[in-house]
């Protein structure tokens, strides 16, 4: 089972599904994952769209997530009707959209990443302009821009979800970068692929530490920060 497919709280915030038509030629839609835990979609996903909206002012921003499961979720508990990803491009076409950006919230280029890619590759002719960004962690320079947000913060072991895909290798990755830059106290760990979270004990209790903080190293803290 996907971390975000059980039932989350049902504690509703102001979201904002952006699924509104009238969207202009200009079009900026935000992919993500989703999340069926309310607050947190407004505190994270919300506020990543905002930041967007404030970057790119000439650009109608628009939501697509990639969960069908989450949508079902809160489409049925809270009857808020988000965009999956088909949905949001056919609205991009009804509305006569022209110039087309998406750029995805992933971390990496794992399945989620290229299904979406190939999904939207179907609709390339319906516009003048396509493009599609990268996820967070693409480039080396990207890998030392990360580690640097992660070593302000005050955590040590930053949790990962983990895949199955070859792309769970930006986890011991963003570990290199992190023991590179002297940071020998942060650690990369994941909850359901490696380096687990057994992995992680041996390397933190080689340390002589007294305190431990774990901080999700993921776009939303869903199921996996609050329960595991």
């Amino acid at each position: 089972m996907n971390a975000n497919s059980i039932s989350a709280s049902p504690a509703l915030c102001r979201d904002n599904p952006r699924n509104q038509d009238s969207i202009g030629e200009k079009e900026l839609l935000v992919v993500s994952f989703g999340t069926s835990y309310n607050e947190n979609r407004c505190s994270t996903i919300g506020a990543i769209e905002a930041a967007m909206e404030r970057a790119f002012p000439d650009y109608s921003m628009r939501r697509g997530f990639t969960s069908q499961i989450i949508l079902n979720i809160i489409k049925k508990r809270d009857g808020l009707a988000v965009d999956n990803v088909r949905q949001a491009l056919d609205r991009a076409v009804a509305n006569g959209v022209r110039h087309l950006v998406v750029q995805p919230t992933h971390m990496m280029d794992g399945f989620e990443y290229h299904d979406m890619v190939e999904e939207i590759e179907e609709y390339r002719g319906h516009f003048d302009f396509l493009s599609v960004g990268a996820p967070l962690l693409s480039s080396e320079a990207d890998f030392r821009a990360v580690a640097d947000a992660l070593i302000a913060s005050t955590a040590i072991c930053f949790m990962g979800h983990g895949t199955e895909s070859a792309s769970n290798k930006v986890y011991p990755q963003m570990q290199r970068v992190l023991q590179e830059a002297g940071k020998r106290n942060r650690f990369v760990g994941t909850v359901e692929a490696s380096p687990s979270v057994e992995d992680l004990l041996v390397m933190v209790q080689q340390g002589s530490y007294q305190r431990v903080l774990l901080q999700p190293m993921m776009i939303v803290a869903g199921d996996h920060a609050n329960n595991d």
